[in-house]
């Protein structure tokens, strides 16, 4: 049995509905979105989530919620006077802006227990964590969570990491691109964003952002493009996959986050690289016609 490890910040997700300008109450965060599918799509995967929560109610049902719906909890720290980050979204033509709320999040403190990291990896055979993972954590934090990946990668997990570009987090764009640089290094494959990588880092198109990344040594790179054109680069073979155009999309959001589920589950199973982009893309789509991070699908 596959064990899938991600590691990273859960959320309050506040989601509008409708016209009505009420908000419903649910939780989400980019690592717990793709854990969360996974879930979905591999029913036969053991999944974890590695965060840090606080010891209040609304972290209670935070924890709650993640074993609810099959995920493991046993690597979830509790920090004390600490609670859980919110984020409100609102949509403009289906597009959707976000408005965050984290800084006592309690994710915040994560890595800062090395030997729970350790031990959370040692027992996945999938390692997932992203740009945003990294760039909440404070302290030594960072240094913590990349030395556990690379000991994780020298004892033969599969690393993987979507850089997923939030510029409001780190302290300028240098300090940014130095961290996703290290993490990208250490990864075997790396799942960037085009329209993320293009606005922080002045990249021209899909093919620069693919090249940029295999360049550092991941046997594999997929480009996510929204409905553009995917460029990837896997063990060496390199393509192109035009996704089918979506008419009727009402909330992009998770839509990187459940792309990413779709391809690691079909990737991992053995299949072909560009039927995993097309199964990715295929979730994806299913994902951006409902509302929120996390759609049954």
């Amino acid at each position: 049995m596959t064990r899938f490890v991600s590691v990273g910040e859960c959320m309050v997700e506040m989601t509008p509905q409708g016209k009505s300008g009420e908000y419903t109450m649910s939780f989400a965060g980019d690592t717990l979105n793709t854990a969360w599918y996974i879930r979905q799509l591999c029913p036969d995967w053991g999944v974890d989530y590695v965060t840090a929560v606080g010891r209040d109610q609304v972290s209670d049902k935070m924890v709650a919620f993640m074993s609810d719906a099959g995920i493991g909890t046993d690597h979830v720290r509790r920090i004390d006077d600490r609670t859980a980050g919110l984020y409100l979204i609102s949509l403009d033509r289906g597009e959707r802006h976000f408005h965050y709320w984290r800084s006592q999040a309690a994710a915040r403190l994560l890595a800062q227990d090395g030997p729970t990291l350790l031990k959370a990896f040692t027992g996945g055979d999938v390692i997932y964590f992203s740009g945003i993972t990294l760039a909440i954590l404070e302290g030594a934090g960072r240094d913590k969570l990349l030395d556990a990946v690379a000991r994780a990668r020298t004892r033969g997990k599969t690393i993987v990491f979507d850089t997923n570009l939030r510029l409001a987090l780190w302290e300028n764009p240098d300090q940014m691109r130095d961290w996703i640089t290290k993490a990208a290094v250490l990864s075997h494959i790396v799942l960037p964003s085009h329209d993320d990588e293009a606005q922080h880092l002045g990249d021209r198109d899909g093919l620069a952002t693919r090249d940029r990344y295999a360049a550092l040594g991941p046997a594999t790179v997929v480009v996510k493009n929204g409905p553009g054109l995917i460029h990837y680069q896997h063990y060496g073979e390199k393509g192109v996959v035009e996704p089918a155009i979506v008419s009727d999309l009402v909330d992009t959001t998770a839509a990187g986050d459940s792309f990413n589920a779709g391809f690691l589950a079909t990737l991992l199973a053995g299949l072909p690289v560009e039927d995993a982009i097309n199964a990715a893309s295929n979730v994806a789509r299913r994902v951006i016609k409902g509302r929120g991070a996390l759609v049954s699908i």
